[in-house]
């Protein structure tokens, strides 16, 4: 049967760097080149970045992307790797609309363009707004291989590209896409793309982007179906990569063209002779999932990491408690930034323990970043005495004399301010605005507290593995959280437990479900109303809070948007 060798290319580009992402692009498929390949797979707007938004709408941003993919074919001409079939997604635009396109680029040209038909408008996507979809598919004659084309959402989707594909006939699919990541998606995906290739009686290349951008981040963990759906290959997560993989495929001398499933077929013929049989590579390039916290603590370091350097920050600031929440700030700080880039600063008020005090100082000699002290009694006072402040107002105060402080050493030094809140607390609205609410990121933005505590005990328990020091003291992740704002203050003052808040909320806003619904859950009811109402005033909270990675399937923000001025309420 003839061969092919295939290079999916996970990459990490940037929205907006158009030069940038395609001279990456040259850089992967000379590699690609150099491994012997045939077709070089990138991801969904590769040229672009993505997600593009509303950059999507302006002409000048269309034109010159489409102008970066005419000079990127020459450009991989030039560079020697021009005879690669390399696939890269761009953002295009004609009389109808913008378009979501991917090109097949061969001998410093475009040979094939095609525009997505699947248009996602539900969770973070809002493609509907952003590109018109597409209505014809291109297929390419390479070697005497039919090669087709569905990009992302059109492979997820039943029907359409893959279902016309399979009836007009493809010896091979090549997918780009730009699939965000959330918890345990590796588990979705490698089924769904094996019940695609089964309908298309032919193998599937899926790339998938790396890196993150904004509050999403992507994990990579391309791979290659064979057309029974059985795993062929398998990229790692979250970091780019190679994957390079030899096919023997059948040729079908498939013909057939016009129109099929709603869709038009195109095809032409690049080369009609086979490959001179080679060797293949040797075994199966097959990576293993990582486990469900390594896979999530990764995807917060590499959210952490694109969004600081992608932004052009040399450096990160945080306030250090010597809490749970900012403990495990500081370690995915150091982990994705290295310990010299990260400082931290102990703002401790005349209500502050000495454990932690101590605790603080503890997290940043364990992480080897920098640390420093700046009490806020004294500033404290002067809004308590000035303003006669008691109660509510006084405890706030201590919060947003602490913001002000990192603000100002960050305005001094130039770090980005990273906000320690975890999704169970913006939950809630248990948080000051202003206050412990500040910065420019919030790495844990989607993190509930009873997850905040498994990361923290399992990236303990990786260093222990390695034989090094665990990064997180012990004292932070067993005693009771407090936000030390009054004499012997205690979260579950103003909170229920922990545990059981965290039930409610994963019920009632990851899952959308009512007061009846958590009523039949075993909820007691006054707890529910009481959680409910929390939330749903704490929504103009919600609207100012930095940004942060995304790891759960409704992640506030992106995923959950309710109106401020809302006067719907739960009730029994």
């Amino acid at each position: 049967m003839p061969q092919l060798r295939i290079a999916l290319a996970q990459v990490n580009t940037t929205v907006g760097d158009l030069a940038g992402n395609a001279a990456t692009i040259v850089e992967w498929t000379r590699r690609a080149a150099d491994a012997g390949a045939h077709v070089a797979v990138f991801p969904e707007m590769s040229v672009t970045g993505y997600p593009v938004e509303d950059l999507a709408l302006r002409k000048t941003f269309a034109r010159a992307s489409r102008d970066q993919v005419e000079l990127l074919a020459r450009r991989l001409a030039e560079a020697g790797c021009g005879d690669v079939l390399t696939y890269v997604g761009y953002l295009d635009q004609d009389e109808v609309g913008p378009r979501n396109a991917a090109a097949a680029l061969l001998g410093g040209e475009v040979v094939a363009s095609q525009y997505k038909h699947h248009l996602p408008n539900y969770g973070v996507f809002d493609e509907r707004r952003n590109f018109k979809p597409g209505t014809e598919l291109d297929v390419v004659r390479l070697h005497g291989l039919d090669i087709g084309m569905v990009i992302c959402e059109d492979l997820w989707q039943d029907g359409g590209p893959v279902a016309a594909l399979g009836e007009a006939g493809v010896d091979l699919i090549v997918s780009p896409n730009a699939s965000p990541y959330e918890r345990s998606k590796d588990d979705v995906r490698l089924p769904l793309v094996a019940g695609r290739a089964r309908e298309a009686r032919a193998p599937i290349v899926y790339t998938n982007w790396v890196g993150g951008q904004d509050d999403l981040v992507f994990d990579g963990d391309s791979i290659v179906v064979a057309a029974d759906g059985e795993l062929l290959a398998r990229a790692p997560q979250f970091t780019e990569h190679l994957l390079l993989t030899d096919l023997d495929l059948p040729s079908g001398g498939h013909t057939a063209v016009g129109e099929f499933a709603g869709l038009r077929v195109n095809r032409r013929v690049l080369s009609d002779t086979p490959v001179p049989a080679y060797e293949p590579l040797s075994g199966p390039a097959i990576s293993e999932p990582l486990s469900d916290e390594a896979e999530v603590w990764s995807a917060l370091v590499l959210g952490l990491r694109d969004y600081v350097r992608k932004n052009g920050f040399r450096s990160v600031m945080l306030g250090l408690s010597g809490g749970i929440d900012s403990a495990v700030v500081a370690a995915l700080a150091v982990d994705a930034l290295g310990p010299d880039a990260v400082y931290g600063v102990s703002m401790p008020s005349e209500y502050s323990s000495e454990h932690s005090r101590s605790d603080a100082a503890e997290l940043a000699r364990r992480l080897g970043c920098h640390f420093r002290v700046e009490p806020v009694a004294d500033m404290v006072r002067i809004y308590v005495d000035r303003l006669s402040l008691t109660g509510l107002a006084e405890e706030n105060i201590q919060a947003r004399v602490r913001g002000m402080l990192l603000m100002a050493l960050s305005n001094l030094d130039g770090h980005l301010v990273l906000a320690t809140g975890n999704k169970t607390e913006l939950a809630v609205g248990y948080s000051t605005i202003y206050g412990d609410a500040v910065g420019g990121f919030a790495p844990i933005k989607d993190v509930f507290k009873t997850h905040v505590w498994t990361l923290a005990r399992w990236r303990n328990a990786e260093a222990d593995k390695r034989g090094e020091t665990p990064p997180i003291p012990e004292n932070s992740i067993t005693k009771p959280p407090s936000a030390e704002l009054r004499p012997g203050q205690l979260d579950t003052d103003s909170l229920p437990d922990y545990a059981l808040l965290d039930d409610i909320l994963d019920d009632y806003v990851e899952g959308d479900r009512g007061f009846a619904d958590l009523l039949a859950a075993g909820f007691d009811a006054e707890v529910i109303d009481r959680v409910v109402r929390m939330v749903d005033k704490a929504e103009y909270k919600r609207r100012q809070y930095p940004p942060g990675t995304k790891i759960t399937f409704k992640a506030f923000g992106r995923d959950r948007r309710l109106p401020m001025t809302n006067l719907w309420r739960e009730t029994h």
